[in-house]
């Protein structure tokens, strides 16, 4: 086996069909470090499977993968993260809305030893552009509170394009199985194990092609147990396990795309 990549780069996709081929195109383009490219569809039926199949082909550093942990985009990130051969994982969206240029900078965040590194687009430069007005003021406060009131190292804690060390991922485990909310999951984690966070700047641009997946009134309630959970001492390993796993039970009923 060749050696592993700098960065894994993990894209949950579902029925995206070609509208997947600018953001690989844009993705490929902008990294320059050695990378691969996991798109994690949920099966095999899927619309971009033989588009990502085509492009694979004649590009090396895209894995397709067909997730096995059952639907929704928290089981295709988790799928992704545990077939990541890099040291650093950066979790982008399948809809063109992240900035890939920011890759690079994101995991040499981790590399200097953060265990998540935000794309804010809540912080002095940061920007959103279009996008629903409810689910934008929902987030941006959220952001702030957290950044604030329980300094989590990120004012835009609820957004998913970020970079994690993998070893970190694989250490706290990633208990989300249904929908966006793995990004602040992973964050209140790391605030409650008192692990370093970072962030920097990014603008969102809301997607031009197909249709988001997003449900933010079934979604509300599980963001909201992970952003109590932010809030309050710090935990070992094995105590946050134990709660982690409390929030989990709370959030298995299963929500479909």
């Amino acid at each position: 086996m060749s050696a592993p990549p700098r960065v894994s780069v993990v894209i949950p996709a579902y029925e995206e069909g070609e509208h997947v081929v600018p953001v690989l195109d844009r993705v490929l383009e902008a990294v320059d470090m050695p990378c691969e490219v996991l798109v994690v569809v949920d099966f095999e039926e899927d619309s971009t499977v033989p588009v990502l199949r085509a492009y694979a082909a004649r590009e090396p550093r895209l894995v397709p993968l067909v997730s096995s942990y059952g639907r929704g985009p928290a089981n295709a990130i988790r799928y992704g993260i545990d077939h990541a051969r890099s040291p650093v994982t950066v979790v982008t969206m399948a809809d063109g809305s992240d900035d890939p240029r920011q890759i690079d900078a994101l995991t040499r965040l981790v590399e200097r030893g953060v265990v998540v590194a935000a794309a804010s687009r809540y912080s002095p430069g940061g920007q959103q552009v279009g996008g629903p007005l409810v689910k934008g003021l929902l987030s941006h406060g959220a952001g702030a509170s957290l950044g604030w009131l329980a300094r989590v190292g990120t004012r835009d804690a609820t957004n998913s394009f970020k970079a994690y060390s993998t070893a970190f991922v694989r250490e706290v485990g990633i208990d989300s199985r249904s929908g966006f909310e793995i990004g602040l999951e992973l964050t209140a984690k790391a605030r409650r194990l008192r692990r370093p966070v970072a962030e920097l700047s990014t603008i969102w641009l809301d997607r031009t092609l197909g249709d988001s997946s997003f449900d933010l009134r079934a979604w509300i309630p599980k963001y909201l147990r992970w952003y109590r959970f932010a809030f309050g001492p710090r935990l070992t390993l094995d105590q946050l396990r134990v709660q982690s796993a409390r929030i989990a039970a709370l959030n298995s009923r299963p929500t479909d795309r």
